[in-house]
C-alpha cells in the first residue's frame, strides 16, 4: 500500500472529534493510536483492543505522524554531554 493510499484512511472533519485526525469511519484519533504504540503496545495488541481496525489503519496513523513530523518540530531538551 502506498503512502497516499494509507493517508486516504485518515479523515479530518470539523464535525467529528473536534476536527482531530481520525481513522476514516471511526472516532479513533490518530494521536491515540500513536500514543499506544509509543507506550509499547504492539500492532496486534492495538488491533485486539480495537477490533474494528485493520493493520493498514495502524500503518496509516504512522504515515500521518511521519507527515506531521515533516511539517512541525517538537522542542526536545538535549542532555549535556560531559
Amino acid at each position: 500500500m502506498t503512502r497516499d493510499e494509507l493517508l486516504m484512511r485518515i479523515s479530518i472533519d470539523p464535525n467529528v472529534c473536534f476536527g482531530k485526525p481520525c481513522i476514516r469511519g471511526h472516532r479513533i484519533w490518530v494521536s491515540l493510536i500513536l500514543d499506544l504504540l509509543a507506550s509499547g503496545m504492539t500492532i496486534p495488541e492495538v488491533l485486539q483492543e480495537y477490533p474494528g481496525l485493520e493493520d493498514a489503519d495502524i500503518l496509516a496513523c504512522i504515515a500521518y505522524g511521519a507527515e506531521m513530523a515533516r511539517e512541525r518540530y517538537v522542542e526536545i531538551t538535549l542532555e549535556n554531554e560531559g
